[in-house]
């Protein structure tokens, strides 16, 4: 049987990126496929009831600031806020990975977009840097970004949210190797324990 981790994650979320940075090296080493899960963090919060502290706290989002760049050297990644982000569709984001995933190319996808948004940041809201990005990254960009727009995509990526809140997800990144839910990029190690014990 395959190992797999399932990757619960959204754009927007800093640890999702920085869990991204580590998660394929972290398959590797355990003979595990990643099965990327995107899902729209803030509506899924209100599904389940949970709210963003980072947000609503003063103390915790200065604390967050903090431990982010100590994530950020201790795994000696690029990382930066991205000051288009107000700017950013992340929904469109999302969805695009959904159509990604559906060709199979869901890692260079997810990889190529994370990177533009949180590692070395640029303004995905101009269609001409999103487009470069794809195509860079071997997509066919314009195609792609149809079919991120249909309704049928837009119904899917809301299914998906709610699906993951009813598989007990209630923030960004969760992974699971088989029914063992993992929260945030400081449980890859319980990640790796899971795949070492998996058959």
């Amino acid at each position: 049987m395959t190992r797999t981790v399932e990757f619960y994650f959204d754009f927007p979320s800093p640890y999702s990126y920085l869990a991204h940075t580590q998660l394929p090296k972290l398959a590797a080493e355990h003979g595990a496929t990643i099965v990327y899960r995107p899902f729209r963090i803030l509506e899924l919060m209100t599904i389940v009831g949970n709210r963003p502290t980072t947000i609503e706290c003063k103390n915790k989002g200065k604390y967050a600031g903090s431990d982010l760049q100590r994530w950020v050297k201790r795994y000696n990644v690029d990382f930066s806020r991205n000051p288009h982000s107000k700017s950013l569709d992340f929904a469109e984001l999302d969805r695009g990975a959904l159509v990604a995933i559906e060709d199979g190319r869901g890692a260079e996808y997810v990889t190529a977009v994370f990177a533009a948004i949180w590692g070395r940041p640029v303004d995905l809201s101009q269609r001409s840097v999103l487009f470069d990005l794809l195509e860079k990254a071997g997509l066919e960009a314009s195609a792609l970004v149809k079919r991120a727009n249909a309704e049928a995509t837009i119904a899917r990526l809301d299914a998906e949210t709610k699906a993951a809140a009813e598989r007990g997800v209630f923030g960004a990144p969760t992974m699971f190797v088989g029914n063992q839910m993992f929260f945030g990029n400081d449980r890859l190690d319980f990640v790796a324990e899971a795949l070492r014990s998996a058959t």
